[in-house]
Parts: structure tokens; sequence; C-alpha cells
């Protein structure tokens, strides 16, 4: 899958990119498998990715950082848009 080609499914793009290894090994912290553990960490992910330090059996291709980038870009996106509440606004 090119990383612009289509819209990301987490099912279908980002779950197949972490292995069962990967999931037992990250569970401590969130589950690589659930779509909200990973768009809700996806920054964190994404830093480690790009370091090199995770996995920590080998690298990931720019291709298959990009596809879990856009998962980051797009919960970013949708958090921006939503409105913020009156009680809320009271409260920052």
């Amino acid at each position: 899958m090119s990383a612009t080609d289509e819209p990301i499914s987490s099912e279908r793009h980002i779950k197949p990119l972490f292995r069962e290894r990967d999931r037992q090994s990250m569970r401590w912290a969130f589950d690589l498998w659930s779509h909200d553990d990973v768009a809700g960490n996806a920054a964190d992910i994404l830093a480690r990715l790009r370091e090199g330090t995770m996995p920590c059996d080998g690298t990931w291709s720019d291709e298959q950082i990009a596809v879990l980038s856009r998962l980051g870009r797009r919960r970013k996106a949708r958090l921006k848009a939503w409105p913020i509440s009156p009680e809320r606004e009271e409260r920052t």
C-alpha cells in the first residue's frame, strides 16, 4: 500500500504492521493491536520507530512509518475539529 493511496484502516493497515512479538513486548504500556491505543500513542510510537529503538530486533521501512504517521495526523486533525464545550472552556 502506498502511504497516500487510500484511507487508513486500523484492521487492514495498522494492525498488520505489528507482530505478535511486538504486541506482547508492549502490553505493559498499551495494546499495539488496539486502534485507540495506537492512535492515542502514535507520536511516541513514531518517535521510537524513527529512532530505531522499536521494534527491538529491526527497523521499519519508510513506507511502514508513513502509514502509521498518517494515522497520527488523522487523529490530530479530528481532535482539532472537535468543538470545546462551554463547560470545558470555563475550566481552561
